[in-house]
């Protein structure tokens, strides 16, 4: 009699031994896939997305644009470190206000032959990086690469940059102007709206 019990009871064992395996599985799995990151470039106010480009494909980028004072190119350039954005170093080509005048501990000040101040050192998480798109000159997108200071001030001025082949995009012709925009990277694609 015990061994027919037993016979019964084997194959609910079984069973609920492999829905366990199964619903661990799915958890594991659910948990810890990799998921594909987005840079995403937003509405501020609205949350509108303009653009949004695969993580590993923007892996670094700058945002350049022309100094509203001095007049000459500013460089942002930042990197894609898992889900945040880190501020790695700004590329100035003149003084003015709103340019950093003072160098902080753990940064550091180069100068390049083209005449730009190179402030590296920052390593500084943005977790809400947003911009004003400019109205008297662009600010250009540059993807998987840092910008040239030549190359902005040469888009930067133009009257109607549009979006350029290769890793070159114009925030200006893609937000349009004096729009609030926001940088992140998000985990799920969300279609244009």
């Amino acid at each position: 009699m015990l061994i027919t019990k037993n016979k019964a009871i084997f194959p609910l064992i079984l069973a609920a031994g492999m829905a366990a395996i199964i619903i661990l599985t799915g958890f594991f799995t659910a948990r810890f896939v990799h998921k594909p990151l987005y840079l995403t470039v937003s509405n501020q106010d609205t949350g509108e997305i303009y653009l949004q480009i695969p993580a590993y494909e923007a892996g670094k980028f700058s945002v350049g644009f022309i100094h509203s004072v001095n007049k000459s190119p500013v460089i942002d350039c930042y990197e894609i470190r898992g889900r945040q954005i880190y501020l790695i170093q700004t590329i100035y080509y003149g003084f003015g206000a709103g340019v950093q005048t003072e160098i902080e501990d753990g940064q550091e000040l180069t100068y390049g032959e083209d005449g730009s101040m190179t402030v590296s050192g920052f390593e500084q998480e943005m977790p809400n990086l947003c911009y004003l798109v400019g109205t008297v000159s662009d600010h250009i997108l540059t993807i998987g690469e840092y910008a040239d200071g030549v190359r902005i001030q040469e888009l930067g001025m133009q009257e109607n940059t549009s979006e350029s082949a290769g890793k070159e995009i114009s925030l200006r012709a893609l937000c349009g102007r004096n729009a609030a925009i926001r940088f992140s990277v998000e985990e799920k694609y969300r279609p244009q709206q």
